[in-house]
């Protein structure tokens, strides 16, 4: 009885082992290659579960999504001056086409990725050597990118891949070029300062000038105007004076006599020699 059992047991794990080795499932990121001793009998490329007789078929799966290469380090490329620029670019593909991609690179992603970067290194090649470094830093990136997409793409399609993008993440000058173009800016830099420089030391005594000018005109106004009130207290002051003595002509007289005699006298040994009857000393008289 054990021994029937145990044989029912081998045939069911068989029969079940028989049965996964018939299916197998192919989902939305992958593609399948069904082989039948060696020969490629059928393509997968829609999701689903499928059969294959087992121990005559083996299937291989391809992941169809993105992509990316991205070289470890920069390539080195000449320009049309006979310069060297560092380029650090990336590529983003997929498998398009699972059958080309395996009978042209044995399905091996390694293979496709150096392929793809020498097609890419070919044709940067070829780009830069036409360009100036203006060119390929600034000037024409987009439209390198663009054609370089376009000639990658198209090598790609025969190893049934396709191109989705090209880019440069990186244009740089070796060091040597990097100096010589730094030195360039410096002395640029310097001539626009220095220009700058002029012009605004130009303007700034154009400024003060400007300013000294309208200064002296404020002053000299200033001054016309102080003059032309000095002068009027002064008139006023003396209409003023002339009507106050006016009213008392002697007495007037004896005031300014008071104030010569103040003006000549002011210090202690000061003395004048005059004849007594001299009209200056009248006031000092017997009066009458």
């Amino acid at each position: 009885m054990s021994a029937k059992l145990n044989t029912l047991l081998i045939i069911v794990v068989f029969l079940l082992v028989v049965t996964i080795q018939c299916f197998f499932t192919v989902d939305q990121r992958t593609n399948a290659i069904v082989f039948r001793l060696g020969e490629i009998i059928s393509i997968k490329t829609e999701p689903g579960l499928y059969f294959k007789f087992p121990f005559l078929d083996n299937v291989r799966i391809f992941d169809i999504r993105i992509n990316t290469v991205d070289p470890e380090s920069p390539e080195r490329f000449l320009t049309s001056e006979k310069k060297n620029v560092l380029v650090d670019s990336f590529i983003k593909w997929k498998i398009s086409d699972v059958e080309q991609y395996y009978i042209s690179v044995a399905g091996d992603e390694q293979r496709a990725r150096i392929r793809l970067i020498q097609t890419v290194n070919d044709s940067l090649r070829a780009e830069f050597g036409k360009r100036t470094i203006n060119d390929v830093i600034s000037g024409e990136r987009d439209q390198i990118m663009d054609l370089m997409r376009s000639r990658v793409d198209d090598d790609a399609e025969k190893i049934g891949v396709e191109v989705l993008d090209v880019r440069l993440k990186r244009v740089d000058l070796t060091s040597e070029i990097s100096e010589a173009v730094y030195r360039r800016m410096e002395a640029e830099r310097k001539r626009v300062a220095n220009e700058l420089r002029s012009l605004g030391f130009a303007e700034a005594e154009k400024i003060k000038a400007q300013a000294d000018r309208e200064a002296e005109v404020i002053v000299a106004k200033g001054y016309k105007e102080a003059q032309n009130i000095k002068g009027f207290g002064d008139a006023k002051s003396a209409e003023i004076y002339g009507k106050a003595f006016s009213k008392d002509q002697n007495f007037y007289a004896f005031y300014r006599r008071l104030q010569a005699y103040e003006d000549s006298f002011q210090e202690k040994s000061d003395f004048i020699i005059l004849d007594f009857d001299n009209d200056f000393f009248k006031f000092m008289q017997k009066p009458r």
